[in-house]
């Protein structure tokens, strides 16, 4: 019996599917691993821009006249939205079919990709590859709607944030995949945004734990579920550029990794709020009383920090997203009797600024030599907090650049 091929699945980002041009471009880089002695599964995103309009559509077909925000059925928001990784998928099997390659489009309820009940937001629970297997052994590439699956109930569910990099991964782990190469307008991770600054170094390979920390803090490569989900089935990523031939960025188990970097980025989210509580009771379940509130509004709190208690009161300090301060606040102030404290003070003109690396792990003084680094500069830290290969600070907003590019330079990550 003939050895089956080797498997590999490649998922494509809106911009490299934006249009009929960058749709072949792209198929011609599915034609290169499949010459390669591949079997692929591709997997690809809604056209750049197409997922916006549809949502419009949308909220324009649910409203009442003069109605700003209406309330639609999350089923049929699903059906409708999940239509434009439909049109891709058939696109792209048009393309690999006129450019000599075996291929047809997939969609989630065809395969079946089943799902949790919950419209818009759907969690993946199973994926049935015996259909994928068998047309695999018949020589067929697959070409698969990204974004969306099958609830309970037979209706077409879509994955929320970050579905399409998440039903990749998913579809490598079940297929068996040798690696999971996710096709972006970038052609790696970098070890700062190259924008903020410009000597910024593409890294051959990080783990898994350091791209999952660099998603959460900001870096806009990877969506945190995508890779979450790549460590806990040990799916090899790669990242790599649509429009370039580079080598991409390997995202992988740390045991991959021949020598780890102390820092190996510098990542950053510029639109922070600092919220304290002045003058709160220090007494068991006070913290819980703040923060549950906070939960049941939606409101997601990132840095806490607690003073030491002095005359049994304390202050209490947490950051979130500076778009979230204006409900942060009114939700404290409505459970302020049941909170007890004296007043609310908050600063929605600071920046999180976080330095990330596995070797911290092995290596002492990393959060000394960054407090130097923006001491040397003049930059105030406002609030810190760690974990075991992460320290982040919180810092006002005007210095978010020069903080950035004075700890890029502090642990020399431009160079090799």
């Amino acid at each position: 019996m003939p050895r089956p091929n080797p498997r590999l699945v490649m998922k494509f980002g809106g911009t490299s599917v934006r249009d009929i041009d960058r749709i072949r471009n792209a198929a011609s880089r599915v034609i290169r691993e499949i010459d390669r002695g591949y079997d692929v599964a591709v997997v690809v995103s809604a056209m750049s821009g197409e997922t916006n309009k549809l949502v419009d559509w949308v909220r324009e077909a649910a409203a009442a006249p003069g109605e700003k925000t209406p309330f639609y059925d999350a089923r049929e928001y699903d059906a409708v939205v999940a239509s434009g990784e439909l049109v891709t998928a058939g696109l792209m099997a048009l393309t690999l079919q006129r450019m000599g390659a075996p291929a047809r489009s997939w969609q989630g309820w065809q395969i079946p990709l089943r799902t949790t009940a919950a419209h818009g937001a759907a969690r993946i629970e199973t994926i049935e590859t015996e259909r994928l297997d068998r047309k695999f052994e018949e020589g067929l590439h697959a070409v698969i709607a990204g974004f969306q699956g099958v609830g309970p109930d037979g209706r077409v569910t879509t994955l929320g944030r970050g579905g399409s990099d998440t039903s990749a991964v998913a579809f490598a782990a079940a297929l068996g995949a040798e690696r999971c190469d996710i096709y972006t307008d970038v052609d790696g991770v970098y070890t700062t945004d190259p924008r903020m600054e410009p000597r910024a170094r593409r890294l051959d390979r990080i783990s898994y734990e350091e791209m999952l920390e660099l998603a959460s803090l900001g870096a806009k490569v990877l969506q945190t579920r995508s890779v979450e989900l790549a460590m806990r089935h040990k799916v090899r990523l790669r990242v790599l550029s649509s429009f370039d031939d580079g080598p991409g960025t390997l995202v992988c188990d740390e045991e991959d990794i021949m020598e780890s970097n102390v820092v190996s980025g510098v990542a950053f989210q510029r639109d922070e709020a600092k919220v304290t509580l002045l003058g709160v009771a220090d007494r068991p379940g006070v913290a819980a009383s703040i923060f549950g509130p906070l939960a049941d509004a939606g409101v997601n709190v990132d840095m806490i920090v607690q003073n030491i208690s002095e005359d049994g009161l304390t202050d209490m300090t947490f950051s979130t997203s500076a778009d979230e301060l204006a409900r942060a606040t009114a939700t404290l102030e409505a459970a302020r009797d049941a909170i007890g404290f004296r007043r609310i003070v908050s600063d929605n003109d600071v920046a999180k600024v976080s330095v990330v690396g596995i070797g911290m792990r092995s290596h002492a003084g990393v959060a000394q030599k960054m407090f130097s680094a923006l001491a040397a500069e003049g930059v105030n830290i406002k609030v810190i907090t760690t974990s075991e290969i992460k320290v982040s600070v919180l810092v006002d907003r005007k210095y978010l650049e020069l903080a950035v590019r004075a700890l890029h330079d502090a642990f020399e990550l431009h160079t090799v």
